[in-house]
């Protein structure tokens, strides 16, 4: 058998983090015994916090307290907090002056919020919302709850924007609902000429931005996008907040998201008056830890050299990449065939792909397993793409950002490489759902409650 000779490393880009995370030097158990340093490839499911954003949170936990309707000193405090985060998140994404910016649990909320606020008339919307296969079920799902036409992506990017061309050209659309980045390969879509598109036909365009934000930036206004959502925790920011950022007139007249206190301006026994504005949908006490975290997130991301930031993860891509096509079995997975072409949208951080004769899942296990990589398996809450891509039960996606190094791609590549030499090197079983090694001297740190392999799996992880 042949020895893999894989591509050389870049002088400098990728070597070392971008920037500091929280857990970058934590030591994983190796089932051969012994320990290594873990290699985080699981990004775009939860990236690591930012450490600059861990202090900030640290730094104003002694102020918390619930907002908007206290007195004390505290709570001022929290409030000045909580709304000033808007600002910085409006101006991050390049909002316009009157943009609501509401705080969501994450993109699932935030989409399902504006989901809930389609115009209607009659008691129905008075438009379809028109999205494409290739979704996450955040962006999927809760279209079907009110009129919906679903498109399959064509084998290039220009056909599909030609495809929905041609479904917006048709009529009846009022929302053109699209990922910026798809969750599955990190392909990137043409915001911009999608939002021209919808416009030229009077819809409107709502972008998925939670695998986006983080790895491109965005100006809403510049690229005529009138709703923009994503999620704290792939941006860096723990605490689970998220965002929807757009247009106040359907925001100001659709149902409440969340009825309750702080949503309404009167209430009496059988009747209530909702309030306008981001309050009409945050009813309740909101995350005001979430909220801060994900606007510090953004500061620090809106500082980064931006051409310095995308050579940090584009070295990192195409070396992680290139050294995959070079490993006898293993296939790199993409949606379009045109997506790398020069001038071309891109991708951002994150590589799908399959091992020949091998279960997903069982490769994930043996890499976390005998060398603390840990990356993500399954169907990635993509179906309809999945299944499209002839990988009905699943692939294997490697996802990296700011606070990964090139040894994460290299440690990743050489597990692989000595899979297709040796094959496994323990025994493999399914347990709970998922593959684990049938014998896991591994341990937990003394304050989880859970042991290697015992704790149940989700079959679709919402990422």
């Amino acid at each position: 058998m042949t020895t893999t000779t894989f591509p050389p490393r870049p002088a400098v880009a990728g070597r070392r983090p971008l920037s500091a995370v929280s857990g970058a030097d934590i030591l994983a158990p190796l089932i051969q015994g012994g320990q290594v340093r873990y290699a985080h490839l699981d990004y775009a499911a939860s990236a690591p916090a930012l450490s600059v954003v861990s202090a900030y949170v640290n730094e104003i936990l002694p102020y918390y307290a619930s907002v908007h309707r206290g007195a004390g000193y505290a709570s001022q405090v929290s409030t000045s907090v909580y709304e000033n985060a808007r600002s910085i998140v409006r101006g991050f994404v390049g909002g316009r002056p009157d943009d609501a910016v509401i705080f969501t649990r994450n993109t699932t909320d935030a989409l399902n919020l504006l989901a809930g606020c389609l115009p209607a008339g009659g008691g129905q919307p008075t438009g379809e919302v028109l999205y494409l296969d290739i979704e996450h079920h955040a962006n999927l799902l809760p279209w079907q709850n009110v009129p919906h036409r679903g498109v399959v992506a064509a084998p290039t990017l220009a056909g599909t924007l030609a495809r929905l061309q041609a479904e917006l050209a048709s009529g009846g659309v009022s929302l053109l609902a699209v990922t910026g980045a798809s969750n599955v390969t990190g392909e990137v879509l043409p915001v911009r000429e999608l939002a021209v598109l919808a416009h030229a036909y009077g819809a409107r365009i709502a972008v998925d931005a939670a695998q986006l934000a983080p790895h491109r930036r965005i100006n809403i206004a510049a690229d005529g996008v009138d709703y923009l959502a994503f999620s704290g925790h792939k941006l860096y920011a723990p605490f689970g907040a998220g965002v929807l950022v757009g247009r106040p007139d359907w925001l100001d007249a659709g149902t409440p998201h969340l009825a309750g206190g702080g949503a309404v301006r009167d209430a009496r026994l059988e009747t209530v008056n909702w309030t306008t504005g981001p309050a009409r949908h945050e009813g309740g006490s909101p995350n005001v830890l979430g909220a801060a975290a994900l606007a510090r997130a953004t500061q620090v991301i809106a500082a980064l050299d931006e051409q310095q930031w995308h050579d940090h993860e584009d070295a990192i891509r195409s070396f992680l990449v290139e050294g995959l096509q070079q490993i006898d079995g293993v296939k790199v997975h993409t949606i379009f065939e045109d997506s790398a072409l020069p001038g071309g949208p891109g991708s951002i951080g994150v590589v799908n792909f399959s091992v020949a004769g091998y279960d997903a899942g069982l490769v994930a296990a043996y890499l976390s397993a005998e060398h603390g990589v840990g990356l993500r398996d399954g169907r990635f809450c993509a179906h309809p793409l999945l299944k499209r891509l002839g990988l009905p039960a699943g692939s294997l996606r490697a996802s990296f950002g700011l606070g990964s190094r090139l040894g994460d791609a290299e440690r990743l590549l050489a597990g692989l490489e000595e899979l297709r030499r040796n094959g496994l090197g323990s025994d493999y079983v399914v347990a709970a759902g998922r593959w684990v090694p049938a014998n896991d001297t591994r341990s937990y740190p003394h304050w989880a409650p859970n042991t290697p392999g015992t704790a149940g799996a989700a079959p679709c992880i919402l990422d």
